[in-house]
């Protein structure tokens, strides 16, 4: 059984990924969280396999959870989930140590493909192209450039502290300074119809 836990700050949504999970052979869902305040007492009293995150959330964003949960040793596989998921989000996922991106308007299928995947601890995120990661070379500060290389090249948090001489903490920081320029910002929703 591959355990699921839920973070989205829209109840109906949280409620309807969690019949959509249980009604799937293999996937259980273990429990569910509106956002940041709520995320680290769902980890420890789930132990989830996979955490299917939000993308947009109020407060805390996505990427600064998905970075908070990946930070620590062992953990979960990350999916982020949005309605408005692109190939543009594949860098700072990377950079967050997310696992997968899902578009919201996927069929169940596709998300439950992600989900299996992740699991298996393989990645479930959009190709990285030059253009996007030109695009991220532009946004960070230079110094912070060899980071995100090794970021992206998958090198492990430890040894991208010991290549650059850093202190874990000092890594941490980086990289959620990092994250703070390579967030994709999400459209405002339309006004309602006066």
């Amino acid at each position: 059984m591959i355990r699921v836990a839920i973070v989205d700050d829209h109840h109906a949504v949280r409620m309807g990924l969690h019949v959509a999970i249980r009604s799937e052979p293999g996937l259980v869902p273990v429990g569910a969280a509106e956002g940041g305040a709520d995320l680290e007492p769902l980890l420890y009293r789930t132990d989830p396999d996979v955490v299917l995150l939000d993308y947009h959330l109020p407060g805390a964003d996505g990427l600064t959870l998905c970075r908070r949960i990946k930070r620590d040793g062992p953990s979960p596989g990350v999916v982020l989930y949005s309605a408005f998921a692109d190939p543009s989000m594949t860098v700072p996922a990377i950079v967050a140590g997310a696992d997968a991106i899902v578009h919201k308007g996927v069929p169940a299928r596709e998300l439950f493909d992600a989900i299996r995947r992740v699991a298996r601890g393989d990645a479930a995120l959009p190709p990285l192209t030059g253009a996007l990661l030109e695009q991220a070379s532009q946004e960070v500060d230079p110094e912070d450039l060899p980071i995100l290389g090794m970021l992206v090249d998958h090198t492990p948090a430890a040894e991208v502290a010991t290549t650059m001489r850093l202190t874990n903490a000092e890594l941490n920081g980086r990289i959620e300074r990092m994250l703070a320029r390579l967030k994709v910002p999400v459209p405002p929703t339309a006004a309602p119809p006066t």
